[in-house]
């Protein structure tokens, strides 16, 4: 054999990641960079060395062994060496504690997140039950409950491996996803006045995490959302064995993410706590959500650098007709298009992020609370189903050893899929997006956006196009309320485009000062993509298209 192709190498992630790299100078003073630097360095070095790692060993996946030699029901789940390291990293490295830190400027989930973006494709998906972790820290918080935050709060956010805490987050049931409406799962109350969870949770995420939040309905309630309870779980007694009442069932079999145990569990008598009173479980959850999206958000991120990054290198070491790939016009615009995408979608996560701390810190203008709750499903949406797209292109731009499993690249398209499905698929989030809009008013959130847009930025003209197309647009659709709810995805992406390169825009304008042309280039390709995703259709034309017989 005469040839052999050298596969794609992954560079240092932080140094070599200019977007980064750019967006922490123009977010964070030298002293923050400074405190910042050596977790970001740590956690950067860890990828290089997991990535390594992969290169020469199989993939592992967590094994359930439900029962000893002697008869025993014992539910022991053995993990992969990867999850073996997270509690360790997780603590040396602050990714929850970081989240909680006390900020007057708001910038401790700016700091948290860029930690996480270093970390996620490293671990395997141990990102997963802390973003579980932090977001039932931040509802315990919401919530008030005393007793619960002293026991838990200290665990969950532990700078200590040996006493960290994970939680997991047990909503889904077999009779349905995000409509938790028709929930099964009973809560009562035992002769103690005790609260004890029965039934069948069908998606337990994280379920090797210590705690859970789960919802159930209390005995005798009423149906509906609002009759739902919502509860705290311990899963470990203190010997380290599961809880009496809780078993695990099986581990789910998925399409990607398969180094996380997720698993269906039966709940018989399980003890559990109420977070506040036990009703309206559904609005309790809120804080979480707005946590487990944004790190959803970061997390696709995240996987889109790592394939730019290989199908980059990929383009530098494989040469094809006469020349390498990177020197091949079409090639060199087809990444350059990817990577233009990721560049925007970049901005508007870690302008999300950024948000997300000042409210959280009280520094936030009223405007700015309204647009982050607008912007955090839009992030979500729209970097879910971004991280698939640019999946796919660069296992294609690796051309027949992007479709070869031990070259390591399908499991990045396998993984991305999971991005636009967690903590709500895009439909969902496109209705909850107008929901936050408040019905059909576009006006506070399309002003928000063109007091960003920075003056004499370049594309100002094709923004404000899209935005009063938008405008138009969602006060004709108004009128029918199924027209409104079948092009609520498509307005959506609009939305999220345009925040997208209204924060690009931003970066684009303070890189430029110091002489870095590189941002504005992405903001000229990513309006050259066009803004406006507007479905015009009407419901009946859609049933025409559907209609079989």
């Amino acid at each position: 054999m005469s040839f052999i192709q050298e596969g794609p190498q992954l560079a240092h992630p932080l140094h070599h990641d200019r977007v980064l790299r750019t967006w922490l100078q123009q977010n964070l003073d030298d002293a923050a960079r400074a405190a910042l630097l050596p977790d970001l360095q740590a956690l950067a070095d860890y990828a290089l060395q997991a990535y390594a790692r992969r290169q020469h060993a199989p993939r592992h996946e967590p094994v359930l062994t439900q029962w000893d030699a002697w008869g025993r029901r014992v539910d022991r789940i053995a993990l992969t060496p990867t999850w073996d390291e997270g509690a360790a990293l997780t603590a040396a490295h602050g990714l929850l504690w970081a989240g909680h830190v006390a900020d007057a400027r708001g910038l401790q989930r700016a700091t948290q997140f860029a930690r996480v973006y270093l970390y996620h494709v490293a671990s395997e998906f141990y990102t997963c039950p802390l973003a579980m972790t932090d977001g039932t820290a931040t509802t315990l918080k919401a919530s008030g409950a005393a007793a619960l935050m002293q026991r838990a709060l200290p665990r969950f956010l532990s700078r200590d491996a040996t006493t960290l805490w994970l939680s997991g987050q047990w909503m889904t049931e077999t009779i349905g996803g995000s409509d938790v409406s028709r929930s099964e799962v009973e809560a009562r109350q035992d002769a103690s006045g005790q609260w004890r969870l029965y039934g069948r949770k069908w998606f337990a995420s994280a379920i090797v995490g210590e705690a859970a939040l789960a919802l159930a309905r209390p005995s005798g309630a009423g149906a509906g959302n609002d009759a739902l309870g919502l509860f705290y779980v311990e899963t470990r007694a203190a010997d380290g064995a599961w809880q009496p009442g809780l078993r695990i069932q099986r581990l789910k079999d998925k399409l990607g993410t398969r180094e996380l145990p997720t698993a269906e569990t039966e709940l018989d008598g399980l003890a559990a706590t109420p977070v506040g009173e036990p009703k309206h479980g559904v609005r309790h959850i809120a804080p979480m959500l707005n946590i487990t999206r944004t790190w959803n958000t970061i997390c696709a991120l995240a996987a889109m650098r790592r394939a730019l990054a290989l199908a980059g290198d990929y383009a530098m070491r494989r040469e094809a007709f006469g020349a390498r790939l990177i020197d091949k016009p079409l090639h060199r615009d087809t990444l350059a298009g990817l990577a233009a995408e990721f560049e925007a979608a970049f901005a508007l996560g870690f302008g999300v992020a950024r948000l997300l701390g000042e409210v959280e810190s009280g520094v936030a203008a009223a405007d700015s609370q309204a647009a982050w709750r607008v912007l955090t499903p839009l992030a979500k949406l729209w970097t879910g189903k971004l991280a698939v797209r640019i999946a796919s292109e660069c296992l294609e731009a690796c051309g027949g050893a992007g479709y070869i499993e031990d070259t390591g690249l399908p499991q990045l398209l396998r993984d991305a899929q999971v991005y636009p499905i967690w903590e709500g698929t895009t439909n969902v989030l496109a209705l909850d997006t107008l929901r936050a809009l408040g019905g059909n008013d576009l006006a506070p959130f399309a002003a928000w956006l063109r007091r960003q847009w920075p003056a004499d930025a370049p594309g100002a003209a094709l923004a404000q196009t899209a935005l009063v197309a938008a405008t138009q647009w969602l006060q004709h659709a108004s009128r029918e309320r199924a027209q409104l709810e079948a092009g609520a995805r498509s307005l959506a992406l609009t939305l999220a485009r345009c925040a997208a390169a209204t924060l690009l825009a931003r970066q684009a304008q303070a890189a430029a000062v110091h002489g870095d042309l590189r941002p504005a280039a992405s903001l000229r390709r990513f309006l050259g993509h066009g803004l406006l995703r507007l479905n015009m259709a009407n419901d009946d034309d859609c049933a025409a298209i559907l209609a079989q017989d």
